[in-house]
């Protein structure tokens, strides 16, 4: 008797692999590989370039190629030196930066969720003229507004305090928008009416519906949020005088400013070695939070 043999999962997707069509050679693809590749080559060049500096010392950083490393490997010197220099002010720096960019980022964010949430769910008047005002608020420079901040800080003697820095960051024109947009999109009005008829509030439904709805955009407002003020420079500058709640690029800028005229030329090696430590946490938060850049959380919720 012949044995009829049935074609496994694994025989059908070889199958499926040698019977599937390859694509032709494209110039175009080559190009746009072409583009990206230098582009990366572009945006990772510095960061190399600061990989390698942090493991020298000040005489190997001035003395020898730039994008090599040296004879003697002085990256945990430098980082001890680091984390001791001046009272270990530097970790000071790096506890104050955190403040700032994770407070200011987790309430911006929840403040431009239900902001742009209710612009695009919710229909009252004035409803477009507030939206219009967000978008040209997005044009407007962050530096332009810092002097109208210190002077309104000033006023409530607010100045070289967390809250000068932590109250202007809240805000985020950017977030509201991307919020709305993300929300008209994808939280669908059906779901909320049963949410309604089945008893729960405004103020439910948008925490426990609609914002897990929008968590991909909400995690780039987060993000985009936590890297501008990580990186803010000029607004602790202007607002704050005390050494000790500096965040770090205003704090390296200081022992920058403290090695013209050729007296305390070490601190370059720290400086470098302070940069490079300070690229961490942004490499760590993205890492850590792509994995909410999904969609579909909304599939089958509502039928068709």
């Amino acid at each position: 008797m012949a044995t009829v043999q049935i074609p496994t999962a694994l025989d059908t997707a070889q199958a499926q692999v040698k019977t599937r069509p390859r694509k032709p050679f494209s110039w175009g693809s080559l190009s746009v590989m072409t583009v990206l590749f230098i582009a990366s080559i572009y945006f990772l060049l510095p960061f190399y370039w600061l990989v390698v500096s942090a493991t020298k010392d000040t005489t190997d950083l001035f003395n020898t190629f730039g994008f090599w490393f040296s004879a003697h490997f002085n990256l945990f010197s430098n980082i001890q030196l680091l984390f001791t220099y001046n009272g270990s002010i530097y970790v000071r720096w790096l506890l104050n930066s955190l403040i700032y960019s994770g407070v200011g980022a987790a309430v911006g964010t929840f403040l431009s969720a239900m902001a742009g949430y209710a612009l695009a769910k919710y229909v009252f008047r004035g409803r477009d003229l507030i939206f219009s005002v967000i978008l040209g608020a997005i044009l407007v420079p962050a530096t332009v507004l810092v002097l109208p901040l210190y002077l309104m800080m000033s006023a409530v003697n607010l100045t070289n305090t967390y809250w000068a820095v932590l109250l202007p960051t809240i805000v985020n024109p950017f977030g509201v928008y991307l919020s709305r947009l993300y929300a008209t999109a994808s939280v669908p009005d059906d779901l909320l009416d049963a949410a309604r008829v089945d008893g729960a509030g405004e103020f439910r439904i948008f925490l426990t519906i609609s914002s897990r709805i929008m968590v991909p955009a909400l995690i780039t407002v987060f993000l985009f949020q936590f890297v501008a003020i990580w990186n803010n420079y000029f607004l602790p500058l202007v607002m704050l005088s005390d050494n000790n709640l500096y965040p770090i690029p205003v704090g390296l800028q200081t022992w920058n400013s403290t090695t013209y005229g050729g007296t305390q030329q070490f601190l370059y090696s720290l400086i470098t070695t302070g940069s490079l430590l300070s690229v961490i946490p942004l490499i760590i938060g993205c890492l850590l939070l792509q994995r909410f850049w999904r969609g579909g959380l909304n599939a089958g919720s509502v039928k068709g």
